[in-house]
């Protein structure tokens, strides 16, 4: 079993990962299109690899075409050949692509039969990979939450000592009882975490509003699960975060200083992956992590360019931003894997640039190789120009007797690229913004007087 206790996938025999039967469904309405075949292979695919992230083995992999059964979802026929297969074959897992109610996972474990048997759907499997990859104290308590507030309505599907009552004389009482004192216990322990994490985004928020303060632009790294921005950060930075082949092998956010080639700082922060069909309670516990994407200045978009999938990727990811409400935030859209990358995925690459390209003609949209370094430099050289969008570079003529006015810039954290000390006056050019720059206007021997701006 997993040292986690929470999470739900153990090990066979002899430590040999547990062998698991993958499931898919394909609505009848749908199952004249080619296509919709294709997306659920597609969709099994990433299961297959959340299936081994989480320490199990698929042995086959199934897809019914039918009309949804409210009983058991893939209808009595297809329960029958898989209870088959599980039997023949020692299968002690059964995970479905899609969400199973408390009935349809009840039902399916009776009917394929076997004590040790279990099914569960992707949402319980992305639960485990949580509960497997969580170690700071906040990504545990959120596992903790998500888990919970998914398993709550479900405890009539978790076990026979919680649901499956007896039907004589003496048996219903006690059953009843349990399974009532199991919802207040996870009631009281659900609001218990809540109150737990309230305090940590209070922590959090504290945070920001100190990074805010200072003026250091905040820059999130965003992307699908597994597309290597825990990888970019110890490129960048050396933040020396673990950077596995895995999917959801980070789930706490780190931000670390990155000094850009001008010498302006700015902060990275590496955030959790997302990816298709993520559950929503899985969302609402990690809101306050997903959120650096939300108060972050501007979004870096890790794309995995090596992937066939890259584009569907993109789609979810920005689908996502925008649920949260950083869709309009300035972004760069960065291909990591480009040594690795092919066919459609370079098309897309092109297509991309092409689209996110403005008028001003900034770059936004960059190919490196996070593992190897390669495009690093282009892509410092990239965020530092959409950080200088809107900023100006002007040398300010201050007098000695003012000097207090380049402590300000300083203090309002502008990019001050020289300072020549003179006999009357310091001679500074510095990169501002429109807020700074009116602040120092005085200073600026090339600012339009107020006559000449009215002549305009």
């Amino acid at each position: 079993m997993s040292e986690n206790k929470n999470t739900i996938i153990s090990k066979g025999e002899n430590d040999s990962p547990i062998k698991a039967v993958l499931v898919g469904v394909v609505a009848r309405e749908e199952r004249t299109a080619a296509d919709s075949i294709e997306e659920a292979e597609k969709s099994l695919d990433e299961l297959e690899r959340l299936l081994e992230t989480a320490g199990g083995e698929t042995f086959a992999r199934m897809i019914q075409k039918t009309t949804p059964d409210p009983r058991t979802l893939i209808g009595s026929g297809k329960v029958k050949e898989l209870a088959d297969l599980c039997h023949n074959n020692d299968i002690r897992l059964v995970v479905f692509d899609c969400d199973l109610s408390p009935v349809q996972i009840r039902n399916l474990e009776d009917d394929i039969g076997g004590d040790d048997l279990r099914v569960i759907d992707r949402s319980i499997l992305i639960l485990d990979i949580f509960a497997l990859h969580a170690v700071t104290a906040e990504g545990k308590l959120q596992v903790e939450l998500a888990q919970l507030q998914y398993t709550a309505p479900r405890l009539t599907g978790h076990g026979i000592e919680m649901s499956r009552l007896g039907g004589g004389i003496g048996t219903r009482g006690p059953g009843e009882s349990k399974l009532e004192s199991d919802r207040r216990h996870m009631k009281r322990r659900i609001d218990a975490l809540k109150a737990e994490l309230e305090v940590v985004e209070k922590n959090r928020r504290t945070m920001r509003a100190s990074r805010d303060k200072s003026g250091v632009p905040k820059i999130a790294i965003v992307g699908y699960t597994n597309a290597g921005k825990s990888t970019l950060l110890n490129t960048l930075t050396g933040a020396g975060i673990l950077a596995e082949d895995k999917l959801f092998a980070t789930l706490d956010p780190t931000t670390r200083k990155f000094i850009l080639p001008s010498g302006e700082s700015v902060l990275l922060t590496d955030t959790v992956g997302f990816i298709k069909k993520l559950p929503h309670h899985l969302v609402n516990a990690f809101r306050s992590t997903l959120e650096e994407a939300v108060y972050a200045d501007i979004i870096l978009l890790l794309l995995d360019a090596s992937d066939p999938e890259c584009a569907s990727q993109l789609e979810v990811t920005e689908q996502l931003l925008d649920e949260l409400g950083a869709g309009g935030k300035p972004t760069l859209y960065v291909f990591n894997k480009c040594d690795r990358a092919f066919g459609d995925a370079i098309n897309l690459m092109d297509v991309t640039a092409n689209k996110v390209s403005g008028r001003d003609g900034q770059k936004r949209a960059v190919c490196i190789s996070a593992l190897t370094g390669q495009g690093c430099d282009e892509l410092a050289e990239a965020i530092q120009d959409i950080i200088r969008r809107g900023k100006r570079t002007v040398t300010f003529v201050i007098p000695n007797a003012e000097q207090g006015a380049l402590s300000r810039l300083y203090s309002e954290k502008a990019a001050v690229e020289s300072v020549d000390y003179g006999y009357d006056a310091v001679t500074v050019v510095a990169t501002v913004d429109d807020r700074v720059y009116g602040l120092m206007k005085k200073y600026d021997p090339n600012a339009k007087t107020v006559r000449e701006e009215d002549t305009w």
